[in-house]
């Protein structure tokens, strides 16, 4: 009995556990040995009690993680976007090769027209140039068809006018503006082949329905309005030409493309407000050292071939700021939209 009895009164001896150091319950472990007098005062379901809501709080210490297996990974790239926008050949499923084969055989195809266009009439010009005497070449030289070959095309040239002078000059004009259009598109940039049609299609149709027959009549009104022969005629006709026909003819020009381009009576009026004044400004310093020559030298009847000559600078300056404003137009509410989507970007 004495030896039960010391035994019982022995404190009973808790070995310590050793546990990982990232384990969560490691707080509560350290708790447990400081208190393991009272734990062992304790009644088995309060002990139980205790140690659960020792492990609770440790629980609630440790940092959250949230791994959800259903959501995706965002990686953060260098240019502090949170996602990889996917090309077009990835969202295509491997298309994307066909796609820009497709468009390089547009290219091509497109260019041949133009080139066969270019050649087709440049040929046709020339050989219309060239044999306008081929009925009396017989026995000529060639030193011969070449000295008579331009006084002979004049010749022609003017009886056209006298037979339908508002046809040859409608040609005249359409011509010149084509091909001002043309030069402007070489100007802006474009391969000598690769420019477009429709654009100046709808240059040399203004020039031919418009241009040709208002400056007939135009400058038929110019004379009737300054009958005179005296030195200031020169001057006054110059400062008409500048400042009323300059300001009705630029008007008609950007009014008439824009309807052919389909455009809205708003956004006519819109481009025609913005560009009259700097155009007009802008033939300022071309033609009134050219009509010098028009209302001082040149006869009526060939004072509209002259001005297609020099046309064919202004044309391509018309064309130039016409389709540069249709663009910019045309491009604002694109960037406008860009730009709205990148400050507003898909939940």
């Amino acid at each position: 009995m004495a030896a039960l009895n010391s035994i019982a009164c022995r404190k009973p001896i808790v070995k310590p556990q050793s546990f990982p150091d990232f384990s969560p319950i490691l707080p509560s472990t350290c708790l447990s040995h400081k208190t393991s007098s009272n734990l062992l005062k304790l009644n088995p379901k309060n002990r139980r009690n205790w140690v659960i809501q020792s492990v609770t709080e440790d629980k609630e210490l440790a940092p959250k993680k949230n791994s959800h297996s259903h959501e995706p990974k965002k990686l953060l790239f260098p240019n502090g976007s949170k996602t990889l926008e996917a090309s077009s050949s990835e969202v295509g499923g491997g298309h994307g090769d066909d796609g820009d084969g497709h468009d390089d055989v547009e290219k091509l195809s497109s260019r041949a027209i133009n080139a066969s266009i270019v050649l087709g009439f440049g040929t046709l010009a020339v050989s219309k140039l060239l044999t306008i005497d081929h009925d009396y070449w017989h026995g000529w030289t060639l030193y011969e068809v070449l000295r008579y070959v331009p006084q002979h095309n004049w010749i022609a040239y003017e009886q056209a006018l006298k037979a339908n002078p508002v046809i040859a000059k409608m040609a005249i004009s359409g011509i010149v503006y084509s091909i001002g259009d043309w030069i402007a598109q070489c100007y802006e940039g474009k391969p000598l082949f690769d420019f477009d049609r429709t654009r100046m299609f709808r240059s040399g149709l203004v020039g031919f329905t418009l241009h040709g027959s208002l400056s007939h009549y135009y400058y038929q009104f110019c004379e009737a309005l300054f009958p005179s022969d005296d030195w200031w005629v020169v001057p006054a006709k110059v400062i008409f030409d500048q400042t009323v026909w300059a300001a009705i003819w630029n008007s008609i020009y950007y009014v008439v493309l824009g309807f052919l381009r389909f455009e809205s009576s708003a956004n006519i009026y819109k481009e025609l407000k913005a560009t009259f004044w700097p155009m007009l400004t802008a033939g300022w310093k071309l033609w009134p050292f050219a009509h010098v020559i028009t209302y001082g030298v040149i006869p009526v009847e060939q004072r509209l071939l002259w001005v297609d000559c020099v046309e064919l600078i202004w044309v391509t300056i018309l064309s130039t700021y016409s389709n540069e404003k249709s663009e910019a137009r045309i491009t604002e509410p694109t960037m406008d939209a860009d730009s709205n989507s990148s400050n507003n970007p898909p939940e």
